[in-house]
C-alpha cells in the first residue's frame, strides 16, 4: 500500500515537472502577438520602429549562428562574412543588375550561403579554436576585398546609392520603400518564415542528429552518425540563414558597409546567443534584443557603450551561465 502510494506520488511529481504551468502554445501565441503589435506599443516606451527591425535581423542572425553553435556545439567567429556578404549581395544586386527587392534577397542569401558551403568544405575536419580561428581568417579576407575595391563596393564608406523596391503581389502592391510599419511587418513575415523553417529542421532527426554530436561526438561516431558531413550541413545551412538575415540588413539601411563583414560583427553575435541562452531556440532573439536595445540606449549617451554591454554580459555569464531563457529551464529540472 505504501509502495503504491510512493509510487503514486512520484509520477505526479514528474508530471508535474514536465507540464509547465503555461503552455507552450499560449506563450509562442504571445510572443507573436506583442511582436506584431510592436508599431503600436513601442513608440510609448519611446521607441521607434526601426529598432524592432533591427532586433529582427539580428535575431535571426544570432539563430542562424546558434544552429551550430548551440545546437551541434561548434563555434564560429566569421560568421560576419556571410551576413555581410548577404547584404553586398543584395545591394550589389539592388545597384547593378535590377531594382527587385525579392531577386536581390535571393541574390545576396545564395551568395553569403553557397560561400559558406565551399568553404565549409575546407575546414569541417577542424575542431576547436583552429575551426574558429579558419573562420576568422575567412571572414576577414571578404572584409579586405569589400575594403579594398572601392570602384565597387565603395570601400571604407561602404555601398550606396540603392534603395528597397515595392513588391508586387499581382495586383497587390506592398509598398516598403517608406521604412514604415510596412516595412517592419514584410521583416516581421520573413523572420517568421525563416524561424519556422529552422524550427522544422532543429526538430528533425537531422537536428537530433547535431544534439548527439554536440553531446558527445565520439558516440555519435559509434552510432553511425556521419559526423564531418553533419557539421558540413549544419555549418551551410547556418551560413543561408545568417545570409538571409545580412539581406535584411541592406534593405533596413539601404546601404552595406565593410564592418558587416567585420569579426567584432561576429563577436557580437556570439554575445547574443550566449546572453540569451545558446542551448534554446528562442534565446539568441532574446540576447539580440537585450543587446540591440543596450546598444542603442547606451551609445546615445556615451560612444564607450561597449563597455557597459560588455559589464552586463558578464554579470550574466556569471550569474545565469546558461544564459536568460536557459535560466527558466534550469528552475525548471530543479
Amino acid at each position: 500500500m505504501s509502495t503504491d502510494i510512493g509510487t503514486s506520488a512520484t509520477a505526479a511529481a514528474i508530471g508535474a515537472r514536465r507540464t509547465p504551468a503555461v503552455p507552450k502554445w499560449v506563450m509562442l501565441a504571445v510572443v507573436w502577438v506583442v511582436l506584431i503589435a510592436v508599431p503600436y506599443w513601442l513608440p510609448l516606451l519611446g521607441g521607434y520602429t526601426a529598432l524592432a527591425g533591427r532586433v529582427l535581423v539580428f535575431g535571426l542572425a544570432a539563430m542562424g549562428l546558434n544552429l551550430l553553435l548551440g545546437f551541434t556545439g561548434v563555434l564560429s567567429f566569421g560568421h560576419a562574412a556571410y551576413f555581410g556578404l548577404g547584404a553586398y549581395g543584395a545591394g550589389l544586386t539592388l545597384r547593378y543588375l535590377t531594382h527587385s527587392t525579392p531577386l536581390a534577397m535571393l541574390m545576396g542569401t545564395l551568395l553569403g550561403g553557397l560561400a559558406g558551403t565551399l568553404f565549409g568544405l575546407l575546414i569541417v575536419r577542424r575542431r576547436g579554436v583552429y575551426f574558429a580561428m579558419c573562420t576568422i581568417a575567412f571572414g576577414q579576407l571578404w572584409y579586405y576585398l569589400a575594403y579594398s575595391w572601392n570602384d565597387f563596393t565603395g570601400g571604407f564608406d561602404g555601398l550606396r546609392d540603392f534603395h528597397r523596391e515595392p513588391i508586387g503581389f499581382g495586383p497587390l502592391t506592398l509598398d516598403i520603400t517608406d521604412g514604415g510599419n510596412n516595412f517592419y511587418f514584410f521583416l516581421l513575415g520573413v523572420f517568421g518564415l525563416a524561424v519556422g523553417l529552422l524550427g522544422l529542421l532543429v526538430r528533425s532527426p537531422f537536428g537530433h542528429t547535431l544534439r548527439a554530436i554536440r553531446e558527445n561526438e565520439r558516440r555519435a561516431r559509434f552510432l553511425a552518425i556521419p559526423v564531418e558531413r553533419q557539421i558540413w550541413l549544419s555549418f551551410s545551412i547556418s551560413c543561408f540563414f545568417t545570409a538571409l538575415a545580412g539581406t535584411l540588413y541592406a534593405l533596413l539601411n539601404n546601404f552595406a558597409d565593410p564592418l558587416a563583414l567585420h569579426y567584432s560583427l561576429s563577436g557580437y553575435l556570439v554575445v547574443m546567443c550566449v546572453m540569451g541562452g545558446m542551448r534554446t531556440f528562442w534565446g539568441p532573439l532574446v540576447g539580440a534584443t537585450v543587446f540591440v536595445v543596450l546598444q542603442d540606449y547606451i551609445s546615445s549617451m556615451t560612444v564607450n557603450w561597449m563597455s557597459f554591454v560588455g559589464a552586463i554580459f558578464v554579470v550574466v555569464v556569471l550569474f545565469f551561465p546558461r544564459g536568460l531563457l536557459g535560466m527558466r529551464r534550469t528552475r525548471k529540472s530543479v
